[in-house]
């Protein structure tokens, strides 16, 4: 439409239209869109007051306040619920780290439309300072509200690893160069602990070593050294066998310590492992137990010292047997009687060569129910359960001395009552208590 007008000329409008029809209709070429160029200052909101948690529906999205909205609006209502831009993100898995009401976005636009807002980016403020400044200027971190926290240390020759939570008090694990709160050394390595309790647990089986392994080298499960000590205390144990053969001793079972070799040997079945070049220690206050419900067994190439403070006690189902085969064995009682019983058969002692019994201050007594013999050379004295006393020899019988011969006389020597043997039901109650002994009960 275009109107016009003159001094020396009427007032004139003209104009364009198209003819009314059913079938034509008109439209009016659209205006411009508006374009947001850049982004816009805003804060997370969230319905409540000082909320400790992040403020999101069901899809993830947030709720925003632009900083040049000067209207009243409910709380956790100022916008409608508006994405995230993450640098992952996919079906059900991504990086999504919530952010808290308070928190400075910058609010881009997809495509500069208006109505197409998203959070681009967020940014730390005054009222928000950045965690990693000027000072720890070498850390890369990643720290929670809650302060769980992940850093990454890049200070050459001091890198290290810390994730670490405040549940309990302190769980941590420390990886490379260990520092305290002050950044003063506290060790290097690997240190993983905590202020509560503590489990490592692997179904397949556990390997925990401390021989060496230079810039992880190797297999995980490298562990040749460790293989090489149990195929050699399988060996031990039957060089043993063939020896307590030998001098007519128990003959060890190698059965179930060659099935333990062969489990344990590159973790085939659910075994726990331990080596170390230098040596193992485990050291408590307390009680330790060693249990073992097939095998169990004690061996060393050296020295094997058993100390106690108070009392050592060594009980057996079946039998105990003790071998040494070069420097002799000594039993001592420093303090107190020295006792050796068999309360359900013969007592033996045999020697090669001399055998000395001797009392340096006391009485030596025999005693038997059933009778005395000393014999050699086809010689003997023998004392009979009637009280008979019987010298013969093949030759000269020598009495030298006074002599005194008087009338019969007899003196009682009473002999201890042994306990009687351990029950099976005794036995299984031991096992069943974890004890070396029940006695029967009266």
């Amino acid at each position: 439409m275009h109107s016009h007008a003159r001094r020396d000329a009427d007032f004139a409008v003209e104009f364009a239209g198209i003819p009314d029809s059913p079938d034509v209709g008109y439209r009016p070429e659209p205006g411009a869109r508006p374009v947001m160029a850049g982004t816009l200052p805003a804060r997370v909101t969230s319905t409540r007051e000082n909320d400790t948690y992040g403020h999101i529906d069901k899809h993830g999205r947030y709720r925003v306040n632009m900083l040049f909205d000067r209207a009243r609006w409910e709380t956790g209502f100022e916008s409608l619920w508006v994405r995230q831009s993450r640098p992952y993100a996919g079906d059900t898995f991504g990086l999504h780290l919530p952010l808290l009401a308070g928190t400075e976005v910058a609010i881009g636009f997809e495509d500069g439309n208006p109505d197409r807002p998203y959070i681009a980016g967020v940014l730390h403020d005054s009222a928000h300072g950045d965690h990693v400044t000027i000072r720890n200027d070498k850390r890369n971190v990643l720290r929670t509200p809650a302060n769980n926290k992940i850093r990454l240390d890049d200070e050459r020759g001091k890198e290290h690893i810390k994730v670490s939570t405040e549940y309990g008090g302190k769980s941590q694990l420390n990886l490379g160069h260990l520092v305290d709160a002050e950044k003063q050394p506290r060790g290097d390595g690997f240190e993983l602990r905590t202020d509560s309790w503590g489990a490592i647990r692997a179904q397949k089986g556990m390997f925990i070593s401390a021989d060496g392994q230079a810039q992880a080298q190797g297999q995980v499960l490298a562990m040749e050294p460790a293989v090489s000590l149990l195929k050699g205390a399988v060996n031990q144990v039957t060089e043993w066998g063939s020896l307590t053969q030998t001098h007519h001793n128990v003959i060890p079972d190698t059965g179930p310590l060659s099935a333990l070799t062969t489990g344990a040997s590159d973790l085939k079945q659910p075994t726990l492992l331990m080596s170390a070049p230098q040596g193992i220690a485990a050291v408590t206050p307390e009680t330790t137990l060693l249990h073992s419900g097939n095998g169990l067994y004690l061996q060393s190439l050296g020295e094997v010292n058993i100390t106690t403070a108070q009392r050592c006690s060594l009980n057996a189902s079946q039998a105990i047997s003790l071998l040494a085969q070069q420097e002799g064995m000594r039993l001592v009682s420093a303090k107190g009687p020295l006792q050796v019983e068999s309360h359900g058969d013969i007592l033996s002692l045999t020697a090669l060569k001399d055998i000395t019994v001797q009392s340096t201050q006391g009485h030596l007594q025999l005693t038997a129910k059933n009778g005395i013999t000393l014999g050699c050379g086809g010689a003997y004295i023998r004392l009979t359960p009637q009280g008979e006393v019987q010298i013969h020899g093949p030759g000269v019988i020598s009495l030298k001395g006074q002599h005194d011969l008087q009338g019969p006389v007899s003196e009682e020597f009473p002999l201890p009552e042994l306990p009687a043997s351990v029950c099976k039901e005794c036995l299984k109650k031991a096992q069943a208590l974890a004890q070396g002994f029940v006695p029967r009960e009266a």
